[in-house]
């Protein structure tokens, strides 16, 4: 941010002259503040997408050119829209547009800012709408074109440094439109970009504010934050000074497609992602691109695959990428190419009567179940991904009960690190390597500092549906058993904790997450905690207390005797009673 009004003293904005004194410590202050508080892991280009998916070279170009040309000569129209609503069926291939046109636009000098969430991204912060205004206002100070903006999108934060605790209305109004109005007459408006691109809004999940100890107010709903989060970009699109088209992907989901079918009919056009837009050619070219690397790097013939198999596992996707991508991935994985796609042959088929994702979901367990224990891969599987056990740990809020308690059944909590889940799940050493043997058409290669993620959204809601994952589908509760047996084993263990010997970082790591207020609600708040009665008997009650007490969430003695008297006494009345009497000592 050196190059944006660094030292600028009374400069002027459009006709108006700003008094505002920018130096390089305050213009810094002020981006610091709304560094704060934006997703950078949701930006196209951002090192948390790395791997995220783009179109294949030659594919999707006929989607990729009518979004692109709209942006670029939408006015023309017969019926100018301001918002474009990219949807279609989960796997048809969204994200990969969007950050394909996101690159393109960009390429051009007419990308404006972008925002990509993810349910199952590393970082909880891509799934909330809280940071969603900020994201873009900060992207938006960022560009060359746009200085005078920045200029008064600086001077908000300044006067203003909550606002991003505020509501999405009033963020948007201080930090985008405002700044805005304030430059409507700047004389290089044609300069500036055009669009602004959010993928994944299905994917929001809700903010929790109230604590239902003390409340009896329903829980937020995801469709509640994606409706504001509609709301208000209907109202930025509805503004004379909003110079920009907004591109929205997401599932066809009902609450988003009755808003723009409904609310925002008459400024939306929609992009539908069926057969208009080929996307069996779009397949078939990937594969035979795919098949094709494959034959240099196994040194196959030329005739290998038969030319019936693009076709056939082209019928089988039914318009979803994210099948034959799977399918790409697993041939490359551990094992022969052919004998691989021999499997994949030999898997029900679709048919017109059958499920569409008939076809993936058998993929799916394939993978799963030829390889070594499905049934502790699967017990793992749900702990990373479906019911997000092993998360970052909450604050404490008032009654003993963390913040955003219910979160944790309403959302999802950060995830910890591969390294960090591996000392909470492993039972020996290198048992996640093992587990997650060929599991890399599913699971991509994580770093020990970074966390466990998924290629695709379409394997949790395998793992949630037991329509679709039948015989491989576990209950909560039983995930949660498992993950409570580990935790008490790791306690039987006390100081050691995990199995092998743990490094100063890594021990400081482990306890903190041990001792978490949120991991003990997990492990403790629940209907079956009755049977963690004998285990806890032979764990060391003092040790555990201990820990607890050198951890500054449970500092308030209020909050540490009351919630573990109350956990303890759930679980086992002779352990509650040995906490009463430790607690008297204090």
């Amino acid at each position: 941010m050196s190059s944006i009004l660094n030292n600028a003293r009374h400069f002027t904005v459009g006709r108006d002259v700003v008094n505002h004194h920018y130096d390089i410590s305050s213009s810094k202050s002020s981006i610091e503040k709304l560094r704060e508080h934006i997703a950078a892991g949701a930006l196209h280009n951002s090192a948390e997408r790395c791997d995220a998916p783009t179109c294949h070279p030659e594919t999707r170009v006929a989607v990729q050119d009518e979004v692109v040309s709209w942006i670029c000569d939408g006015d023309s129209d017969d019926e100018p829209k301001k918002i474009m609503w990219v949807t279609g069926p989960a796997g048809s291939g969204k994200t990969a547009i969007m950050g394909s046109v996101a690159d393109t636009c960009q390429k051009k000098g007419i990308l404006g800012a972008t925002h990509f969430f993810s349910s199952f991204s590393g970082s909880a912060n891509r799934r909330s709408k809280r940071y969603l205004v900020p994201t873009l206002a900060y992207q938006l100070v960022q560009h060359k074109a746009l200085h005078q903006v920045a200029g008064h999108i600086l001077s908000a934060v300044e006067r203003n440094p909550a606002v991003s605790e505020q509501s999405l209305e009033a963020q948007l109004d201080q930090l985008i439109l405002e700044p805005l109005r304030a430059c409507r007459d700047c004389p290089n408006l044609p300069e500036w970009p055009k669009v602004i691109l959010i993928d994944g809004l299905d994917e929001c999940e809700a903010d929790q504010y109230l604590d239902t100890a003390r409340s009896k107010a329903p829980l937020r709903s995801n469709d509640d934050d994606q409706t504001e989060i509609l709301f208000v970009l209907n109202i930025a699109a509805n503004d004379p000074d909003f110079p920009f088209r907004i591109v929205v992907a997401s599932r066809p989901e009902h609450i988003i497609k009755h808003f723009f079918a409904d609310v925002a009919k008459l400024i939306t056009r929609e992009l539908f992602l069926d057969e208009k837009y080929k996307p069996d050619a779009d397949m078939t070219l990937y594969l035979e691109s795919k098949f094709a690397n494959i034959r240099r790097r196994y040194h196959l013939p030329a005739s290998w695959p038969d030319e019936n198999v693009p076709r056939t596992l082209v019928a089988n996707a039914s318009g979803q990428f994210i099948y034959v991508a799977t399918i790409g991935r697993f041939i490359e994985g551990d094992g022969h190419p052919d004998q691989l796609l021999k499997q994949v042959l030999q898997l029900p088929g679709t048919t017109p009567a059958t499920n569409p994702f008939a076809p993936l979901d058998a993929l799916y367990s394939h993978i799963i179940i030829t390889n070594s224990d499905p049934h502790l891969k699967l017990l793992w599987l749900n702990i990373l991904f479906r019911d997000t056990l092993l998360g970052r740990p909450f604050s404490m809020g008032q009654g003993g009960l963390p913040d955003n308690f219910d979160q944790r059944w309403g959302g999802s909590p950060p995830p910890v690190t591969a390294a960090l889940a591996r000392l909470f799940l492993e039972s020996y050493p290198g048992e996640a390597s093992y587990l997650f043997k060929n599991l890399n058409s599913l699971v991509p290669d994580s770093k020990a500092d970074e966390p466990y993620t998924l290629y695709h959204k379409s394997f949790v809601d395998f793992l949630k549906d037991r329509s679709r994952s039948g015989e491989l589908y576990i209950e909560s509760a039983t995930v949660l058993e498992f993950f409570a047996d580990r935790y008490t084993k790791l306690w039987k263990s006390r100081c050691k904790g995990p199995e092998r010997p743990l490094t100063s970082v890594e021990e400081q790591e482990f306890n903190t997450l041990f001792f978490s207020n949120s991991m003990i609600w997990t492990i403790f708040a629940s209907e079956n905690v009755g049977r963690l009665g004998k285990p806890l008997l032979s764990c060391d009650v003092t040790w555990w207390v201990n820990g607890l007490l050198d951890r500054p969430e449970w500092s308030s003695p209020y909050h540490c005797w009351t919630g573990i008297d109350l956990i303890f006494r759930n679980a086992h009345a002779m352990v509650s009673d040995i906490i009463q009497v430790y607690g008297r000592w204090y």
